[in-house]
C-alpha cells in the first residue's frame, strides 16, 4: 500500500517520465545499463547517432530509472542494482553480446585529467619526445620517466611506468601526458549489465571473441553429427547420412560377394572387364587374344598383377571403411567403361 500511495504522490512530470522508460523499456528485448561518466556531451551525442538503428540510449534521474525497471518487473528490475553514479538506460533488439561488441568497439582514446583513477598502468614509452631540451625534462622525470637531453632532443631512455592502475592522475602527471600525446584512458558507453530474455549479463560474460566461439560451436555440432553417425543414431540432420552409408556399404558388400544384384550388376561388369584387361597385359603375343583385347597396353613386367589386385583391394577397403559416407562412386570409374571389353565379346 505505501508503494501505491508513493506512485500517487509524485509530482505529474515524474509520473510521465517513468511512464516514458516504462515504454522505453517493454520496446526491446535486450535493456541495459550504460556509464556515461566523463563523456562530453558532444561525443556523447555522436555516439548516440552512431547507435542509431542498432540501439537507443535513454537518459533520466536514477530514482526515476529504478522506478521504471521495478513497474516493468518481469526480472529487469535486477537492473536497479548497477543504477549508481553517471548512468543510461540502453536497449536493442540484438543480442547482448553483440550490443557489448558495438559499444567497446565505438570507444575512443582520450586524455586523462587530474584527479581521475588510472584505468590501467600508464607507461610513457622509450623513444625521442620530440621536445627541445629545456625545463620539460624535469617535469618528466619528477613523475616518474627516464629522461634526459640527447642529440638536441628530449628522449626517454626506456619504457617508463609512471602510475599503475588504480591510482589518482595528480596535476604534474596529467600535464605530462598531455604535452606528449598520450591518451591513456578510452571514453564511451561503459555496460554494467544487460537483460535480455530472463538472463541477467555483466561484462565478464560478453566479453568473448566470437570467431572463436563461433568455431567451437561448428566443432561440437560436427563431433555430434559424427557420433550420430557412427552410432547409427537417426536424427533430422543425420537420417540422410545413414541412408547413403547403409546403401553404399550394402552395395559393397553386393560387389563383394559378387551378388547379381541390379544395382551391382554394373560394378561387377565393370570390375571383371577391368581384370580381363588386366589379365590380357600380361599377355606378350596379341595374336592369342580376341581382336577387342590387342593393343592393350603390357603392365610393367617387375608388377605382373597390380591392376587385378588394385581392383581387388579397392572392394577391400570399400567393405571396411564403414565410416566413409561419400565414396558410394568408388568404383564409378570401373563402371564407366561400360564393360565394353565383355559386351563386346558377349554382344
Amino acid at each position: 500500500m505505501s508503494s501505491v500511495r508513493k506512485t500517487e504522490t509524485i509530482p505529474e512530470w515524474k509520473r510521465e517520465e517513468v511512464d516514458e522508460l516504462v515504454d522505453f523499456i517493454d520496446s526491446y528485448n535486450s535493456v541495459g545499463i550504460v556509464g556515461v561518466a566523463g563523456i562530453p556531451s558532444r561525443q556523447l551525442q555522436a555516439m548516440r547517432r552512431e547507435l542509431h538503428g542498432s540501439a537507443a540510449v535513454r537518459m533520466s534521474r536514477n530514482t526515476l530509472t529504478n522506478r521504471a525497471l521495478e513497474e516493468v518487473n518481469d526480472g529487469v528490475e535486477a537492473l536497479t542494482e548497477f543504477v549508481s553514479g553517471q548512468v543510461a538506460l540502453v536497449g536493442t533488439n540484438d543480442n547482448p553480446f553483440g550490443l557489448f561488441k558495438q559499444l567497446e568497439a565505438s570507444k575512443t582514446p582520450a586524455p586523462i585529467n587530474e584527479g581521475e583513477v588510472a584505468p590501467n598502468d600508464i607507461v610513457i614509452p622509450e623513444g625521442d619526445t620530440g621536445v627541445d631540451p629545456g625545463p620539460f625534462v624535469g617535469e618528466l622525470q619528477t613523475v616518474g620517466a627516464a629522461a634526459r637531453i640527447q642529440d638536441g632532443s628530449i628522449k626517454v631512455t626506456e619504457d617508463s611506468t609512471v602510475l599503475t592502475e588504480g591510482e589518482v592522475v595528480d596535476a604534474d602527471l596529467a600535464n605530462v601526458l598531455v604535452e606528449l600525446g598520450i591518451e591513456p584512458k578510452e571514453v564511451g558507453l561503459d555496460l554494467r549489465a544487460v537483460y535480455s530474455e530472463g538472463v541477467l549479463f555483466e561484462p565478464d560474460k560478453l566479453e568473448i571473441d566470437v570467431d572463436e566461439y563461433r568455431a567451437d560451436v561448428q566443432s561440437a555440432a560436427a563431433a555430434a553429427r559424427n557420433l550420430s553417425v557412427n552410432a547409427a543414431y537417426p536424427t533430422a540432420a543425420t537420417a540422410g547420412t545413414l541412408l547413403a552409408k547403409a546403401s553404399g556399404e550394402a552395395k559393397s558388400v553386393g560387389l563383394f560377394a559378387e551378388i547379381e544384384s541390379p544395382d551391382v550388376v554394373p560394378d561387377l561388369i565393370g570390375k571383371a572387364d577391368a581384370q580381363l584387361r588386366a589379365l590380357a597385359a600380361q599377355i606378350d603375343d596379341e595374336e592369342a587374344l580376341p581382336e577387342e583385347l590387342q593393343g592393350v597396353e603390357t603392365a610393367p613386367a617387375t608388377e605382373p598383377a597390380d591392376d587385378a589386385d588394385a581392383e581387388e583391394e579397392q572392394a577391400d577397403e570399400e567393405t571396411e571403411d564403414a565410416e566413409d559416407t561419400t565414396d558410394d562412386d568408388a568404383d564409378d570409374d570401373d563402371g564407366d567403361d561400360g564393360g565394353e571389353g565383355l559386351g563386346a565379346m558377349f554382344g
